[in-house]
């Protein structure tokens, strides 16, 4: 579900992915032109971490099952709590007791600190991630306690900014593939995994259409991660 290039996309690069994509899948193209085109590397049009890795990761933790709009004013509170710049000194020091007094769940605080610490061990390096193909980073991503597949595909497509990217398992995407191709029953991963074969390489602009395509109707959180244990 994840492309093995090393390379981030660049603006003029979408133009031609988008291109690329609704050329082959007529569905796509019909979203595409009641939707538009947008840009399929912005989280929710916001962007509170800039460059920094490793508070972009947190954010996507922070993230998982709850809306854009909550995880934003959680992300702010750690902000506000480590001085104004989230790293991993001012997390570890913080603890998990410290975090969850933010409003945050107690395994995901659990998860925010066990990341700090694990970076300042030296057994992730978040910075380094966009050297590692896609496997690679994923498998990096997901060791970590609290980073499941969601989180890691996220973090490739919004900090990483890979161009293959298909969260099959995200709730809202089955949800559109559903609805845009008038199907029976919600489409298992695996079903839309196969689905977006054809989409590849250009898999992380199908996934922007698809969320985009939930944005007018009564829809679960755009980018929420699927409803399963981790």
């Amino acid at each position: 579900m994840v492309q093995a290039a090393q390379s981030p996309a660049t603006p003029t690069d979408v133009d031609a992915m988008y291109d690329a994509l609704v050329a082959r899948d007529p569905v796509l193209r019909r979203i595409a032109e009641e939707h538009g085109r947008p840009d399929p590397f912005t989280w929710d049009g916001q962007g509170p971490t800039g460059n920094r890795s490793f508070a972009a990761l947190l954010l996507h933790v922070i993230g998982q099952q709850i809306s854009t709009a909550v995880a934003l004013v959680l992300f702010a509170r750690l902000e506000t709590a480590v001085g104004g710049q989230v790293d991993p000194a001012g997390v570890a020091e913080l603890g998990p007791d410290g975090v969850r007094a933010l409003g945050v769940s107690g395994a995901k605080s659990a998860a925010i600190v066990g990341l700090a610490e694990m970076q300042l061990a030296g057994v992730l390096d978040t910075d380094q991630l966009g050297e590692l193909d896609g496997e690679q980073a994923m498998a990096a991503l997901t060791a970590a306690r609290g980073v499941g597949p969601w989180t890691a595909q996220m973090f490739l497509i919004h900090q990483l900014r890979r161009p293959d990217v298909l969260p099959a398992g995200d709730l809202g995407i089955r949800q559109a593939v559903e609805r845009a191709w008038a199907l029976p029953s919600l489409p298992t991963i695996d079903q839309v995994h196969d689905r977006g074969i054809g989409w590849s390489p250009q898999r992380t602009c199908a996934a922007a259409l698809l969320w985009a395509s939930l944005r007018q109707a009564e829809a679960p959180v755009v980018g929420a991660a699927p409803r399963t244990p981790r």
